[in-house]
C-alpha cells in the first residue's frame, strides 16, 4: 500500500540532514537520520519508513554503477600521473606571458577529464605557486585562477556530479557535457578576468609557499611523469566515444545515431586503454582499487542522498513548492537553479548538492514543464555557485594546497561564487530564457 508523508515531516527532515552535516556528522549517517525522522514525524509508520529508506536508495542505483565504472577511469588519470603530466605541458605551452589563462585552463582541462576539482587544484597548484613566485602573482588570484577553473571543467566532466545530474533527469551522460560547454566557457573567461585584476592584491607567492606545497605533496608525488601523448589517450579515447552519439544526432549520421554506448563501458575501457598506453598494464590492480577508493565516499553519499529523495518524492512536499511558486508569480524554471545553490551551499558539495537536488526537486522541477536538460544544466550549473564554503572538504585542501590561512581563503570565496553564478546565469539564459 503507497504510503504518503506530510510536507512538514518531509522538510524536517532535509533540514535536521542539511543541519547535521552542517554540524560536521557524517553526511551519510546525517540523510539517513533525516529521513528516518522526517518519514516517522510526517506521518509513516516503522515498517514504511524502512520501505521509504530502501525504495529511495534502489532509485540511485543506476547513477551508483555508473560512479563506480568512472572510478577506474579516475583512478588511471591520478595514479599514472597523466594529470600531472597534462597540467605542466598545457602550462609550458602557453608559457609565463600567458600565466593566468593557461593555469586556469589547466586545471580546467583537467578536471573535465574526469579528476575530482580538489584533486585537480592540488596537481596544478605547484606549478602555479613556482609560476606565482616568479611573475610576482598574489595566492588569491592563483586560487581564483585554479578553482574558477576547476569548476568550468567540472560542469563537463564525466564526474560524479555530472552522472547524478544526467541520471537525475534520465539524459544521456553526453548530453550534459555537451549542453554544459558553453557555460564553462564563460566560467573560464570569467576566473582569467578575475584571477588578473586579482593578481597584485594579497600575499605575493613565494618560494617559501613552493617549499610548503612540496613538502604537503611529497608522499603523493609520481616519480616519472608518462609523455604528453601517452598521458592524453585515456581523456581523448574517452571524450570522442561519449561524443560520438550526439555528433550522431546533430549531423544526421545513422550509423553514430545508432552508437548508444552508455558511460559505464566508456570510461573503464578508455582508462585501460590509457594504461596500456602510458605502459602501465602491470598496474592495473593498484590504479583500479585506487579508483574505487576514490570513489566510495560519493557512493555512500548518493545512498543517503537517494533515500532523503525517497522521503521528499513519497511526501507532498514538491507539491506544495510548485503551489508556492505558482501563487508567488516567479517563473518556475528558477526553481532549478535554486535547489542546485541552495542545496550545494548547505553541503559545500558540488556532487552531493546536485544529488539532492535532482532527488529532492527533480519532480517538482518537471512539473513546471522545464525541459529535462534544461532543468540539468540549471542544477548542475548553480551547484557550483556557493560549493566552496568552509563547513566542506574542498575549502581546506585548496588553502593547504596554496599554503593559505584561513582568512586569506575566505577572501577567495566571493569571486570563486562570481564564477559560478557566471556560469548559472548563462545556462539559465540559455536553456530558460532564450
Amino acid at each position: 500500500m503507497a504510503v504518503s508523508v506530510s510536507w512538514i515531516g518531509a522538510f524536517l527532515g532535509l533540514a535536521l540532514a542539511i543541519g547535521l552535516i552542517l554540524k560536521k556528522l557524517n553526511p551519510v549517517y546525517a540523510l539517513l537520520l533525516g529521513t528516518i525522522v522526517g518519514a516517522l514525524i510526517g506521518g509513516a509508520n516503522l515498517t514504511q519508513t524502512v520501505n521509504i529508506v530502501v525504495a529511495g536508495s534502489q532509485s540511485v542505483m543506476g547513477t551508483v554503477i555508473r560512479v563506480l565504472a568512472a572510478g577506474v577511469f579516475a583512478g588511471v588519470m591520478m595514479e599514472s600521473g597523466a594529470a600531472n603530466a597534462i597540467a605542466r605541458g598545457i602550462v609550458d605551452r602557453f608559457g609565463e606571458s600567458l600565466a593566468i589563462l593557461s593555469l586556469a585552463l589547466a586545471t580546467m582541462i583537467i578536471t573535465a577529464v574526469g579528476v575530482f576539482i580538489p584533486v585537480a587544484v592540488l596537481i596544478v597548484a605547484p606549478i602555479a605557486l613556482e609560476v606565482g613566485s616568479r611573475m610576482r602573482i598574489s595566492k588569491l588570484a592563483l586560487l581564483v585562477a585554479l578553482s574558477g577553473g576547476g569548476k568550468a571543467g567540472n560542469i563537463i566532466s564525466p564526474n560524479p556530479n555530472t552522472i547524478a545530474a544526467a541520471h537525475g533527469f534520465n539524459i544521456e551522460l553526453s548530453q550534459l557535457m555537451v549542453a554544459d560547454f558553453v557555460p564553462a566557457v564563460f566560467g573560464l573567461i570569467a576566473s582569467v578576468l578575475l584571477a588578473t585584476l586579482l593578481r597584485h592584491h594579497g600575499a605575493i607567492a613565494t618560494m617559501a609557499d613552493v617549499t610548503a606545497n612540496q613538502k604537503q605533496q611529497a608522499a603523493s608525488d609520481v616519480s616519472v611523469l608518462p609523455s604528453l601523448k601517452a598521458a592524453i589517450v585515456a581523456p581523448v579515447l574517452a571524450i570522442v566515444l561519449l561524443l560520438l552519439n550526439p555528433i550522431g544526432h546533430i549531423l544526421h549520421i545513422t550509423l553514430l545515431e545508432k552508437f548508444e554506448v552508455d558511460a559505464m563501458y566508456i570510461l573503464p575501457l578508455a582508462g585501460l586503454v590509457g594504461m596500456l598506453a602510458m605502459h602501465q598494464g602491470k598496474q592495473v590492480l593498484a590504479y583500479t582499487k585506487a579508483g574505487m577508493a576514490r570513489m566510495t565516499d560519493v557512493v555512500l553519499i548518493l545512498i543517503g542522498a537517494g533515500a532523503i529523495g525517497g522521503l521528499i518524492t513519497t511526501s507532498t512536499l514538491p507539491s506544495v513548492i510548485v503551489h508556492l511558486i505558482k501563487i508567488s508569480g516567479i517563473s518556475g524554471t528558477f526553481l532549478a537553479p535554486i535547489a542546485g545553490i541552495l542545496m550545494a551551499a548547505a553541503t559545500a558539495s558540488t556532487s552531493t548538492g546536485v544529488i539532492l537536488a535532482t532527488g529532492s526537486f527533480g519532480k517538482a522541477i518537471l512539473a513546471f514543464g522545464t525541459a529535462p536538460l534544461a532543468a540539468a544544466v540549471m542544477v548542475h550549473t548553480g551547484a557550483t555557485v556557493i560549493d566552496h564554503l568552509p563547513q566542506g572538504n574542498y575549502f581546506h585542501v585548496t588553502a593547504n594546497a596554496m599554503n593559505m590561512t584561513l582568512k586569506e581563503r575566505m577572501q577567495s570565496v566571493p569571486y570563486e561564487t562570481m564564477v559560478g553564478l557566471t556560469m548559472t546565469v548563462v545556462g539559465v539564459l540559455m536553456y530558460a530564457v532564450l
